[in-house]
């Protein structure tokens, strides 16, 4: 497993395909004999985040549904630019190459191209509804306003492998397509960049299942939990005032934790040393104030403007 402090000259002799992940992270080479750390602060870049994909990719390493640390926008921003990368760049560059390594009056050469045209339609149909759709909404939740008709779980559902044209593709070239000197060779320099391709996509893919899903999943939870905070607030305190528990005096917090400790009128009055209709005048004053009637609604109260603790509540 490859650490903050190992250097990360080591983590690109050991594994040259990180040199692709360090773009779409936004890492520019030319890091000298720099740390992991050290580079990745001097390139605005989540060195934890950098480090799980990192050793996920390599070695399967790390247990993404429960790792809060992870940052979400460089998660984002990795995915995004590795889909850049594939579609701007690969896909053309591997449609280069099948071009002029097939023969062009080959009638089945013409047909491997249009079998290639439609798996580079489905991948960009792919990626596309990603950029359109599923990073809008985690943008949404980042920004603490999650968008209503959409979740993690709709995106994961439909989220299938979208190499499965290009293992066919490759299997095609290989068992039909035999060549020979020039053409031969130039076939056999584009399967190989097929096959990495192939692999690019299981790593992507495996990467957006295994630690931008969860890390999806957490931020949902966080935000379903503050939905639930705001909706308890609104109830509870409607007119405003509720919400400042310095609108009630110092007798009348008395009394709210009295009631919420279960005392009845004549207990709070010989607790409190004062008359029942005393105690009385209090609790009409308080559910005028507050406009909270419910000893539920009351122990809320007391609970988020810490007159008690919640340990201290019988539930």
């Amino acid at each position: 497993m490859y650490e903050a402090d190992d250097k990360m000259i080591s983590l690109i002799r050991d594994n040259y395909d990180l040199l692709q992940m360090l773009g779409s992270f936004g890492i520019s080479l030319g890091f000298g004999d720099k740390t992991v750390e050290e580079t990745c602060k001097d390139n605005d870049v989540d060195t934890y985040t950098f480090l799980a994909v990192v050793n996920f990719t390599i070695n399967g390493y790390g247990d993404a549904d429960n790792d809060e640390q992870l940052s979400v926008p460089t998660l984002m921003h990795y995915l995004e630019a590795s889909h850049a990368y594939y579609l701007d760049f690969q896909l053309p560059f591997i449609r280069r190459e099948l071009e002029e390594s097939l023969n062009p009056d080959d009638s089945l050469g013409q047909l491997i191209l249009r079998f290639y045209d439609e798996y580079a339609h489905e991948i960009k149909r792919h990626m596309q509804y990603e950029q359109k759709t599923l990073f809008p909404y985690v943008q949404s939740l980042i920004e603490g306003r999650p968008m209503a008709d959409y979740n993690i779980e709709t995106f994961s559902r439909h989220h299938g492998a979208a190499d499965k044209k290009l293992r066919e593709l490759k299997l095609l070239i290989i068992k039909y397509l035999p060549g020979d000197g020039l053409h031969n060779n130039k076939l056999t320099a584009t399967l190989h960049d097929i096959y990495d391709n192939e692999e690019w996509l299981r790593q992507h893919a495996m990467v957006e299942d295994h630690i931008f899903v969860p890390a999806i999943r957490r931020l949902e939870q966080l935000a379903r939990q503050n939905d639930v905070t705001r909706n308890i607030t609104g109830m509870v305190f409607k007119n405003g005032e509720g919400m400042n528990p310095d609108a009630l005096s110092d007798r009348e917090k008395d009394v709210i934790i009295a009631l919420v400790q279960g005392m009845s009128n004549k207990e709070i009055a010989d607790h409190l040393c004062i008359s029942i209709n005393t105690v009385i005048t209090h609790r009409r004053n308080i559910a005028r104030k507050l406009q909270i009637h419910s000893p539920a609604g009351l122990t809320i109260y007391a609970i988020v403007n810490g007159l008690i603790d919640i340990s201290s509540v019988k539930l």
